[in-house]
């Protein structure tokens, strides 16, 4: 199946006040990350264009960005190619992620403000909408969100960075992850923990949380990849 033969609509490139480039970027990254396009799957740049309404160099430099970023790769004389799920790159990522976020749980525990409660206390009222609609796409975004709020909340700028970087590569096994039966419900309850445990500022409890969170979200691909 064709680009052009689904019946996607480039919601991402209707965003106000980004270049043509960030949506055409921020479209191709969604479908990526959603399974729309498949692994694999060789690219048309001629068909992206039909689709989103956006002009050829825009849409290259979108396409050579998600190439730089790993979400993408180029094969000789074929073209641009979705780049194949590895288990050995997401099992790379949650080795670093087990490390990195169990400190910035920590770091959130000791200097997390109100206004930084408030920020997860919404993400978590979203979240029950998303596990009662089974809104696998919703719950990913606010998974990210949940997990960026914490590493906001631990003020390190640079340990946020790493992590934000980190959760990017992660989206597309996220997805996967949450498209299993019941792992919605899984992660809200695992989120409500790690929200109670920082609330009452318990450094340990909340290190040990993201952890085993962390090795839930790697249990559960195994299971899917």
């Amino acid at each position: 199946m064709t680009l052009l033969q689904t019946s996607r609509t480039p919601t991402a490139a209707r965003q106000n006040g980004a270049s043509l480039a960030e949506q055409a970027y921020e479209f191709v990254k969604r479908e990526i990350i959603t399974m729309r396009l498949r692994p694999s799957e060789v690219l048309n740049e001629a068909e992206l264009m039909a689709l989103t309404g956006i002009g050829r160099t825009p849409v290259h430099q979108a396409l050579h960005r998600l190439v730089h970023e790993g979400m993408l790769t180029i094969m000789p004389r074929k073209g641009i190619m979705v780049r194949p799920v590895s288990l050995d790159d997401v099992l790379a990522i949650i080795d670093v992620r087990l490390i990195n976020e169990g400190h910035c749980v920590e770091l959130a525990a000791r200097h997390a403000q109100a206004h930084d409660y408030e920020v997860m206390e919404a993400l978590l009222e979203r979240s029950k909408v998303c596990v009662a609609a089974h809104d696998v796409e919703g719950m990913m975004e606010i998974d990210r969100e949940f997990h960026l709020a914490i590493s906001a909340a631990s003020r390190n700028p640079v340990l946020a960075d790493i992590l934000r970087g980190l959760h990017e590569r992660s989206l597309r096994f996220w997805f996967i992850s949450l498209s299993e039966p019941h792992h919605l419900e899984d992660v809200h309850e695992e989120h409500l923990e790690l929200f109670r445990l920082l609330r009452e500022r318990d450094a340990e409890g909340a290190r040990q949380s993201v952890q085993r969170h962390i090795e839930a979200f790697r249990a559960t691909l195994f299971n899917r990849i």
